[in-house]
């Protein structure tokens, strides 16, 4: 498998900067077999069975764009720079690391004011990111962020347009529940309440499980034999009732449908031991790329993704090659709507 294979065209006007609204508004293909049908995801419900369980990923994005200044004493006087700094994952001994721009501009020991209340200083540099320590800690750091930070929009979007306002609560699902995330379950961001009620007065259950989505989501793949590609890690947990749930509703025969990728990834990770759904609680660096064996997922509702990514390969693997050729030229001839904020599929092998 080359990574060409899973290249397509896609017209940069299809790429949502700004999502639906109200959520459930948006698009949905939907395809079943070999057939493709255009609905609204309001409409998830028709395509879906009493019996049948969504599997939600309960993660909660942070603000974790900040944007500060560093201050030096220089023979010339005080001198600033204005510092931008991306947080990725919590490390051990309460540091952060996190993307820096520009990282030649902050020396260890410095300190970046990024609000009244909030600021860093550079411990260390490890493999190109900034190593931070905060001045505050658990909800005091917690609120202060929340203040200062914008959200880590996807660089598509970013590249268009700055965070703003509206993204704090565009970019988070309903149900955002753990912190730690600094990329959304976008799938997941098409569910409002009415959508929340209508399935489950129509039988379909729910369960949440939690994978922190990191940056290395937005990572190229960057070698030619997609087979070699080291995917990056990120911690997930599924619990012991939601390993019960999913094993029930295999056993009853209903389907189990993860909502994003993320979901999948982490549902999918937790039955590879046994072969079977278990508890699990981890780092996966599950690589899901045609040729993979599912032993959970029956379906999926997932996002229209970029072209040679690592999530083009998932849903390759999961429709089939030549399948998900046709399903993206379809979308892309009906003009669907890109990306995190754009309209959403779903696809039954």
């Amino acid at each position: 498998m080359k990574l060409s294979d899973f290249d397509f065209d896609l017209p940069e006007a299809l790429i949502a900067t700004r999502p639906a609204q109200p959520r459930s508004s948006a698009r949905l293909l939907v395809a079943e077999g070999e057939r493709i049908t255009d609905a609204v995801v309001s409409d998830l419900g028709n395509w879906l069975r009493p019996g049948d369980r969504l599997v939600l990923n309960d993660t909660k994005v942070i603000p974790a764009r900040l944007f500060g200044t560093r201050s030096r004493q220089s023979a010339q006087g005080l001198t600033q720079a204005q510092i931008e700094v991306t947080l990725l994952e919590p490390h051990a001994g309460g540091l952060w690391a996190a993307l820096v721009k520009p990282l030649k501009k902050l020396r260890e020991g410095e300190t970046v004011v990024f609000s009244d209340a909030l600021s860093a200083t550079l411990e260390a540099r490890e493999d190109g990111q900034g190593l931070f320590r905060f001045n505050l800690t658990g909800e005091d750091f917690d609120a202060a962020l929340a203040e200062a930070g914008a959200m880590p929009l996807p660089p598509y979007i970013a590249a268009k347009r700055a965070a703003d306002a509206r993204d704090k609560q565009d970019y988070q699902t309903v149900w955002a529940k753990h912190s730690g995330a600094v990329a959304a379950p976008t799938a997941s961001l098409h569910f409002d309440a009415p959508l929340l009620a209508a399935l489950r007065e129509r039988g379909v259950a729910f369960t949440h499980v939690t994978l922190h989505v990191g940056a290395g989501t937005f990572l190229p793949v960057k070698v030619d034999d997609v087979t070699t590609h080291k995917m990056h890690g990120e911690w997930g947990e599924v619990s012991a009732a939601a390993a019960a749930e999913i094993a029930a509703t295999k056993a009853a025969g209903g389907r189990v449908i993860p909502v994003g990728t993320t979901a999948l990834r982490l549902i999918e990770t937790a039955a590879r031991e046994t072969g079977a759904i278990a508890p699990w609680t981890g780092v996966t660096e599950i690589f899901i790329y045609p040729g993979f064996e599912f032993r959970v997922t029956d379906a999926l509702m997932t996002n229209f993704h970029l072209p040679k990514s690592t999530l083009m390969m998932l849903v390759s693997a999961l429709m089939g090659q030549e399948r998900i050729k046709r399903i993206y030229a379809h979308a892309v001839a009906e003009r669907y709507r890109f990306f995190s904020y754009g309209d959403s599929s779903l696809l039954v092998p």
